[in-house]
């Protein structure tokens, strides 16, 4: 007789549970594929933020999914189904599959000045704006322990308003750390429906603005180190390391 598996007994704790340490936030936006794709209409233009409670009912060997909710101060849940994965990740994202599936799911209106065509590509543009981004935080906490020292956020040239992410001043090294939307990456941006032209130019505008803060740092005597923010930080680490120490062997010849 062949191996008996947890759908023929009770599955396993780590096919429902969530794990010690976990946030549950994150783990529902991670396996709804974004924040932005967790919403349910409630009524009267009204939407509200839902997530997926995983149960195993006493003396059952089947998961059940329910979408849960707050409306009016109550918490709200519908039946979506069972699942059967033996991971409490894969459930999550098969659950709210089926969800989507059975149009228990709504996508909730943009705001009247977003510019963006879609909810997902307005997550995508907040997400990639601004300093301090997950990135760069986890460039720069490689970078530190690998015992170097840098400042962040400043320009790189006087009387130049181009400020870089990290900079190593002595060893004129600056680094960008670019979004994949707002730099125009070729393999991740997803350009914007609404209002494509112009969008279209903003961007345009932006690849040429950082070729030209290139040039400019290049002529002064920098070297410039460009990483996507798709990247892997290991990687990326490893390249501003290898530029530090051949710059500071040079000074040394």
């Amino acid at each position: 007789m062949g191996t008996r598996t947890w759908k023929e007994t009770r599955p396993p704790e780590r096919a429902y549970k969530r794990r010690k340490g976990v946030k549950p936030t994150a783990e529902q936006d991670r396996a709804a594929g974004g924040r932005h794709r967790r919403t349910v209409a409630i009524g009267e233009d009204r939407y509200a933020r839902a997530s997926v409670s995983l149960r195993l009912p006493e003396g059952n060997r089947r998961i059940r999914a329910y979408l849960r909710w707050s409306q009016d101060g109550k918490t709200r849940e519908r039946y979506i189904g069972e699942v059967d994965h033996d991971t409490r990740a894969a459930n999550l994202a098969q659950a709210w599959q089926q969800a989507r599936a059975a149009g228990m799911l709504t996508e909730e209106p943009l705001p009247p000045d977003s510019k963006a065509s879609s909810r997902e590509v307005r997550a995508v543009m907040r997400a990639n704006r601004g300093r301090d981004t997950k990135p760069e935080l986890a460039l720069r906490s490689l970078l530190h322990r690998a015992g170097l020292r840098y400042r962040v956020d400043i320009q790189p040239l006087e009387g130049v308003r181009r400020r870089a992410d990290i900079v190593f001043p002595k060893d004129q090294i600056a680094v960008f750390v670019d979004g994949c939307f707002w730099h125009g990456c070729p393999e991740h941006m997803r350009a914007s429906k609404k209002n494509a032209e112009s969008w279209k130019t903003k961007l345009e505008g932006n690849r040429a603005r950082d070729a030209e803060t290139n040039e400019l740092l290049r002529a002064a005597g920098w070297t410039v180190i460009r990483i996507w923010e798709h990247e892997n930080p290991a990687e990326a680490a490893g390249r501003i390391r290898r530029a530090v120490r051949e710059a500071r062997a040079d000074k040394k010849r």
